[in-house]
């Protein structure tokens, strides 16, 4: 490492009524701490009042919004000049203390509420024990963590890193329950002083299954027409709703609410939750896309039918890409709130996927009414990798639609693919 200074395949959601229990290989007791001290003001939906995970929900919802908090705070020193530091793994990707400060504190606030409940999850501190950057991870998570007697330590943190990291748990072939975090997804927009969008991800499989999913974006900005509707309200600006936290529970679709209202106490209780879902667009032309940034248009199969291009009005023979921003459960949040219509990505044979980078996508996705598949059109295996559950292997590629035209670009797909061979 460089210091550089500066179970069983995913099902769809069977809704057999408000909340309802997914349907599971094995149901699954979730033993529960409830003493730990959790601020829920910011209470979930009412639709939500029979889910049969509200409780890990709600404290999903709120390590979530902390972490968005600490991810704000580390985000904004790192640009200061007062020390903060990031460090570069071995694949060249950059990591920073705002990584570990996030994995480190949802691992704490989990393993108290929930500790027979393992966390599968991207970092370890193999490469922060000897340098100081575990100082500045123990102090950013010991000021977000919830009050306690004591104060977290840095072995504390050291050691809640590691028990999401590689090893740190075995599965077996069995359906299995744990916690899945991507504490950063996005790091080399964090790393960026525009406002390039990264979230913080976590989800809850039980018995194979997702059963909930929680995404904090800190820098998610209101379209035109949030804007629009806020301006109109005397008082309100664009500068005043930034930031936005998205659940979903199986059975009980997919929910936004605004960030900066959850984390200013005097509007903790006046913002409201809104349900969202994906776009209506019935053709693939219609539809507006977005890719992964390290990829080009030209490299996937699509390009063979149609051009990208970035204006509203595309011709015939084009589509609208939307602009890039760096990981992908910023795409899936794009999908499941109508903002973007189709995410394609193409995965080389023999790739590595990591699991927690399409998690909570897929839950959210899901609920929102849309569809997440492979390129062959095979529900993504969070199984596949039978010890660890940190990898999945795709065919192919992701897509993720709005499900109105999931068939029609696997069928271009298939075709593109039949025409190279």
């Amino acid at each position: 490492m460089t210091v550089l200074h500066q179970q069983h395949r995913i099902s769809a959601v069977r809704r057999i009524g408000p909340c309802a229990y997914p349907t599971l290989h094995h149901r699954v007791s979730i033993a529960c701490k409830s003493s730990s001290p959790v601020d829920y003001a910011s209470s979930l939906p009412s639709s939500f009042r029979n889910a049969e995970y509200r409780r890990e929900l709600e404290a999903a919802v709120d390590v979530v919004k902390r972490a968005c908090r600490l991810c704000v705070d580390v985000k904004r020193s790192l640009f200061s000049g007062d020390g903060s530091r990031v460090v570069e793994k071995d694949d060249r990707t950059p990591v920073t203390v705002a990584d570990f400060g996030v994995q480190a504190l949802v691992s704490l606030e989990l393993g108290k509420q929930f500790p027979s409940i393992p966390l599968v999850a991207e970092e370890d501190s193999a490469s922060i024990r000897a340098t100081s950057l575990a100082d500045f991870v123990t102090n950013a998570v010991t000021d977000k963590a919830a009050p306690v007697d004591r104060p977290p330590t840095k072995d504390d943190v050291l050691k809640a890193i590691d028990r999401g990291g590689k090893d740190a748990a075995s599965f077996g072939i069995q359906p299995a329950t744990y916690w899945i975090l991507d504490p950063i997804d996005g790091t080399r927009g964090f790393l960026k002083e525009n406002e390039s969008l990264y979230v913080v991800g976590l989800a809850l499989v039980v018995g194979g299954e997702i059963v909930l999913g929680v995404m904090g974006c800190p820098n998610w900005q209101p379209s035109f027409s949030d804007v629009v509707e806020n301006e109109l309200q005397e008082g309100q600006d664009r500068g005043l709703k930034l930031g936005l936290i998205m659940i979903s529970h199986t059975g009980c679709g997919t929910w936004t609410r605004w960030l900066s209202d959850m984390l200013d106490p005097t509007r903790a209780l006046s913002g409201l939750w809104t349900r969202t879902l994906v776009d209506g667009f019935s053709s693939a032309h219609e539809g507006r896309f977005c890719i992964p940034e390290s990829q080009a248009w030209e490299s996937l199969p699509l390009s063979a039918t149609f051009k990208a291009t970035t204006p509203d009005t595309p011709r015939k023979d084009e589509i609208v890409l939307l602009k890039a921003c760096c990981g992908s459960l910023c795409k899936y949040m794009l999908i499941a709130s109508g903002r973007a219509s189709v995410y394609i990505q193409r995965v080389k044979p023999k790739a590595t996927v990591k699991a927690w980078d399409h998690a909570v996508g897929i839950i959210c996705v899901l609920e929102a009414g849309g569809k997440v598949t492979d390129w062959e059109g095979t529900e993504l295996n969070l199984a596949a990798d039978t010890s660890e559950r940190r990898t999945i292997c795709p065919n192919g590629g992701v897509l993720v639609t709005n499900r109105n035209i999931h068939d029609e670009i696997l069928m271009m797909i298939s075709t593109s693919s039949s025409t190279r061979i």
